[in-house]
């Protein structure tokens, strides 16, 4: 897969680079930008992609220069950890690295709360995947407003404008990433309620999925428009050409993952990624080399 125009107009339509005027409801979570594809022909170009993402992968390993983030938010089963694993199926697992955020533990809440993130950033020539991230703090905890009393800030900081400072912290927060040669991509993945309700149905009823369900997402779905809310203020804050959000219809799956495959690689394909040159001195090294092994 190579992101020819096609692939580029499709990707323009859930890019966010900026957040003004952005509306969450103007992104169809049903939505396939008009793509009607078996579902053997979305495998094949789901594969030709990862293909293309381990080359780049290969490369960025390899120059050692560019690191990438890749966060992924969205509501339960939405999907996250199928992109996950299906985009990256390719990706050299030294190059590679998934985090998963639960629940802070007593000495990460000793901390400030990008502090466990940060600990869990890849590396120079890695990509570097957050099951959940910072974002949390201003989603989860802002539907949930009592996690605050676990925080153990200092109660005059916790006002009013509390989820705009936050906001404002992980915007400046990315902003310095790219400074430093981190490209981050977040990808909301955007799935409807009712999707959400069919694929509970489906951990509940069959029993090869049943470890998939926890009674507390069913719980979450009375705070849907809460968080919905939430989600629509953190990206209408945070998007930037630096550090776009790509709002993904999540409903239908092939289309989640040929999305999240694209704008990694339109994302690699702009950072003018090349194998190392080898010196004179290096290429002289490798003649001594090659006579001895002769």
């Amino acid at each position: 897969m190579m992101v020819n125009k096609r692939t580029a107009k499709v990707l323009e339509r859930f890019r966010v680079t900026s957040g003004k005027g952005f509306r969450l409801k103007d992104i169809a979570p049903d939505g396939t930008a008009g793509i009607d594809l078996e579902k053997d022909h979305a495998a094949e170009l789901l594969q030709q992609g990862v293909d293309r993402l381990a080359e780049l992968q290969d490369m960025l390993y390899a120059q050692d220069r560019w690191s990438v983030l890749c966060i992924f938010q969205a509501m339960d089963a939405a999907g996250k950890d199928g992109a996950i694993k299906h985009v990256f199926s390719g990706v050299n697992p030294q190059g590679c690295q998934v985090h998963s955020f639960k629940a802070p533990t007593a000495t990460e809440l000793d901390h400030d709360f990008l502090w466990r993130h940060s600990t869990a950033l890849p590396e120079r020539g890695r990509i570097g995947i957050h099951n959940r991230s910072w974002y949390e703090e201003v989603l989860a905890v802002r539907v949930h407003p009592n996690f605050l009393e676990g925080q153990k800030l200092p109660p005059r900081l916790v006002g009013k404008k509390i989820w705009d400072e936050r906001l404002e912290d992980i915007a400046a927060y990315e902003r310095y990433l790219a400074r430093q040669g981190t490209v981050v991509l977040k990808f909301f993945l955007n799935v409807s309620q009712a999707e959400q309700k069919a694929r509970f149905l489906s951990r509940i009823e069959e029993p090869e999925k049943n470890w998939k369900f926890s009674a507390n997402d069913v719980a979450e779905r009375a705070h849907w428009d809460s968080y919905m809310a939430a989600y629509q203020e953190a990206i209408r804050a945070t998007a930037a050409p630096h550090a776009p959000w790509y709002v993904v219809p999540a409903d239908t799956k092939w289309f989640t993952r040929l999305v999240v495959a694209a704008a990694l690689i339109d994302a690699l394909e702009g950072l003018d990624l090349h194998y190392p040159k080898v010196t004179k001195a290096q290429k002289a090294a490798l003649d001594v080399a090659r006579k001895a092994l002769v």
